[in-house]
């Protein structure tokens, strides 16, 4: 039987969710269509997803439509679960991109595009939810023209919009589904729409091209001929208008699944990371990679897997390539929703599930010992959001570990450090939707953390040149302790240290000594006890003692001299910047520029692309702690951003005086 294994991707409520239950109902893989709203959608299975009513992870579904196997990975919308989108993608032979027809080309939708680019995948174009008041498919395909690349052209049109959403007509034939007559107003519509498409078919194909641009007439059988192998090959992206709610154009998708989407079988041979390839046959040295990992609370670990050649069997000794070891393989199942049905084989082609194999990771190849491949591991984004956690108890505090690395079994994309500077435990990633549900997960693994907005690692610098001198002398019976030092102090890039003495003045087997007494007095600067950075010193002379000098002697003296002249070398207080990376829809542009401005943000450039804008810039990382969220309500979701950091800068005078004083207050209460 042919496999077909689809993604479906998009912008949140876009209504992917939806779609994947009227698909499944119209080929008879369900009796009744489960709905979002009411926690009854196939993919949507878990708690955590009915709960909020939104995907957190990518819904595998399995259905048989015209004689051929389907497998639906439902991603989500939201970008804060990139890594499941991205996995989902990946493990897909063709992405169905979906659009709402009230939204038109959103973030999600570009985001979603560039990714299916990178890997050069083919697609349809689905504009759902065309009953809709307001809906307007002909907006939505000017949007999809004007601001992505590629080969798009409405291969059907709606017959009515909204509440008069009826059916839809195929545009190279003119033939309507279900039948009925078409308006006389659609039919300039639909003559245009069959010119675009038609030239679009014969941009893909050589042959039809030169007869077309003889003159020749090319046939509606062969232009439909032409058109799914323009679909199958990626060179041509179909638009077609549906109302999952309604079921209205489901059809028409289905059989265009079946009939455009490259199979697995077809997509062709793939690469490993030295060059190497495999075709995607059961025959074939088998080779898999891991796309997600997921933790049941009763199962254990479940790995999911796409098989890219060969075929997998329980007993198989099979290489993890990615970690070096070799595994073997117990049971193997196929997924569909919640449930799990243990299989014989998993050949080219399958979405599987391996478990309890505790060394398998996200992005993991899996390969014939004989014949080991490996593929490039899966592309995730930076974190851009944390957030500071405690544990509400000793007792969560002993099992946070655990469960953190359990977490991140399953999320590659959640990072957990200790902050050295403000020694707060930091949770980071991709926005604060993400970190919500992290936060939700540890309490279902019964640890409940506080969670606060992270303290700015501040630090101190110099202005100015200065030179002191550092002397440490004690007596108090037999040997004393004797150093002496004076040093210059002046700003400079990172930290540089030099000894300009001469005479032996000091011996040179105390600047070591000395140098370590300025990296512990620079621990703590002398604003506001941030640690200091960009200082160039220089030991100018000093002197010692024969029998009292010693290297903790000079160490002390090299702390002291430190101190001294920061008293003359205006120092101040500098912050931590991050460049910001901003995509929204361009209606957006005025309100986004207006509130980097209250950021104290330095824009670097706007780019436009389409309906799109991005804007670079370098902004305070105080000024970002709630970004994730204030976009969210400035773009009504419609936004999002990655950051990375980018150094320091000075903080302005204003600030830094009430920074100090605060900072103060928390020493001394400290």
């Amino acid at each position: 039987m042919p496999v077909r294994v689809v993604s479906l991707a998009g912008h949140s409520s876009a209504g992917k969710t939806t779609l994947s239950e009227a698909l499944l109902f119209h080929c008879g893989a369900i009796a009744r269509a489960g709905r979002v709203e009411d926690g009854t959608a196939h993919s949507d299975h878990t708690d955590a997803e009915k709960a909020h009513g939104f995907s957190i992870q990518t819904g595998v579904l399995r259905l048989s439509c015209d004689g051929t196997d389907i497998t639906l990975l439902d991603t989500p919308g939201y970008a804060d679960f990139v890594r499941e989108i991205r996995g989902g993608i990946r493990a897909a032979d063709s992405v169905m991109v979906v659009l709402s027809a009230l939204g038109g080309v959103e973030v999600g939708t570009e985001r979603v595009w560039a990714t299916a680019d990178r890997f050069e995948m083919p697609r349809l174009v689905v504009v759902n939810k065309m009953d809709r008041e307001r809906a307007d498919f002909f907006a939505v395909l000017a949007d999809l023209k004007a601001s992505l690349g590629g080969p798009v052209a409405a291969a059907w049109l709606p017959l009515g919009q909204g509440a008069g959403f009826a059916g839809v007509v195929d545009v190279l034939t003119g033939e309507a589904s279900p039948p009925q007559d078409i308006p006389p107003a659609l039919h300039p519509a639909l003559r245009e729409a069959r010119e675009a498409l038609t030239d679009a078919i014969v941009e893909s194909d050589d042959d039809l091209m030169a007869r077309y641009l003889d003159g020749e007439a090319i046939g509606t059988e062969e232009l439909q001929a032409a058109f799914v192998r323009a679909v199958h090959a990626g060179a041509l992206y179909p638009v077609v208008p549906v109302s999952a709610h309604s079921g209205v154009g489901v059809d028409i998708l289905a059989r265009l699944m079946v009939q455009g989407l490259r199979s697995a079988r077809e997509r062709g041979p793939l690469t490993g990371v030295d060059g190497q390839t495999r075709e995607p046959l059961p025959d074939a040295p088998f080779s898999a990679r891991v796309w997600r990992v997921s933790v049941d609370p009763f199962v254990g670990k479940l790995a999911y897997v796409r098989v890219w050649s060969g075929t997998l069997r329980p007993g198989d000794t099979v290489r993890n390539t990615s970690q070096d070891r070799e595994l073997r393989i117990l049971h193997l199942y196929v997924p569909s929703g919640k449930d799990l049905t243990e299989v014989g084989e998993l050949p080219a082609g399958s979405i599987g599930v391996l478990t309890k194999l505790a060394d398998l990771h996200a992005g993991d190849t899996l390969a014939d010992p004989a014949q080991p491949i490996t593929y490039d591991p899966l592309w995730l984004p930076d974190p851009a959001h944390t957030l500071a956690i405690s544990p509400v108890t000793r007792a969560d505090e002993d099992k946070l570990g655990a469960a953190l690395a359990r977490l991140r079994e399953e999320d590659p994309t959640l990072h957990f450090v200790r902050e050295p500077q403000t020694g707060e435990q930091l949770l980071s990633g991709m926005g604060d939707m993400h970190l919500g549900i992290a936060v939700e997960k540890l309490a279902a693994l019964g640890v409940n953390v506080k969670t606060s907005t992270p303290r700015i690692p501040y630090r101190e610098t110099i202005h100015a040149p200065c030179e002191a001198q550092g002397k440490h002398r004690k007596q108090s019976g037999g040997h004393g302790q004797y150093g002496d030092c004076r040093i210059r102090i002046e700003p400079g890039e990172g930290f540089a240290f030099r000894s300009a003495v001469v005479g032996g003045a000091i011996p040179g087997k105390y600047l070591p000594s000395i140098e370590k007494g300025i990296q512990d007095a620079m621990l703590r600067g002398s604003l506001a006890g941030y640690p200091l950075q960009d200082v160039h010193v220089t030991v100018l002379d000093g002197s010692y003692h024969d029998v009292d000098s010693s290297d903790i002697a000079f160490r002390t003296a090299g702390s002291l001299a430190l101190k001294n002249a920061l008293e003359g070398a205006r120092p101040g207080l500098l912050e931590p910047v991050w460049q910001l990376r901003v995509r929204a829809p361009a209606t957006f542009t005025g309100d986004l520029i207006s509130d980097l401005q209250t950021r104290r943000a330095r824009v670097q450039g706007m780019d436009t692309s389409g309906t799109v804008i991005t804007v670079t810039a370098i902004v305070p990382q105080a000024e970002l702690q709630t970004y994730s969220a204030d976009l969210r309500s400035m773009t009504g979701d419609r936004g999002a951003f990655s950051v990375k950091a980018h150094g320091y800068q000075p903080v302005p005078d204003h600030l830094a005086k009430k920074i100090i004083e605060e900072r103060k207050g928390e020493l001394a209460g400290a």
